[in-house]
């Protein structure tokens, strides 16, 4: 999933990444290797994730940021890129929030889960199984 996504930053100056859900934080911490110029954020609302992401990025002496607390409470427009790998049961609320905070020449990224009755202007498929990288332009 790495390449696809430093792709789809190319020509972008100084992106600002953010991964609402991050987990671990093993994609951000590739990004950043990769990506020197770019601000990486992580948000995670379970502790424990939340714990061994800040922990494994101290360790790896990662750029990336991994702040612990609800994506909601976050002004979108402070970010150029938006990932998320959520439930598909949070994809209208992230898109209602989306579509109000994020500023035009943004792009929000969804992996596995589309946005119901909104087509992505692009689909990448990233694993041999079928999953697939979404993508919206705002």
């Amino acid at each position: 999933m790495l390449i696809p996504i430093l792709e789809l930053m190319e020509g972008m100056k100084s992106p600002r990444f953010i991964d609402v859900g991050s987990g671990l934080g093993g994609l951000l911490i590739k990004l950043a290797d990769s990506r020197k110029d770019a601000s990486f954020f992580g948000i995670e609302i379970a502790p424990l994730p939340w714990l061994l992401s800040h922990l494994r990025g101290r360790l790896l002496k990662s750029s990336v940021s991994f702040e612990f607390g609800d994506f909601y409470d976050l002004d979108f427009s402070d970010f150029d890129v938006i990932f998320c790998y959520l439930s598909p049961a949070a994809m209208p609320s992230i898109w209602a929030k989306v579509e109000s905070e994020m500023a035009p020449g943004s792009i929000f990224l969804s992996y596995e889960f589309i946005v119901p009755f909104v087509d992505p202007d692009f689909s990448l498929q990233i694993e041999s199984d079928g999953r697939y990288l979404y993508g919206w332009r705002i």
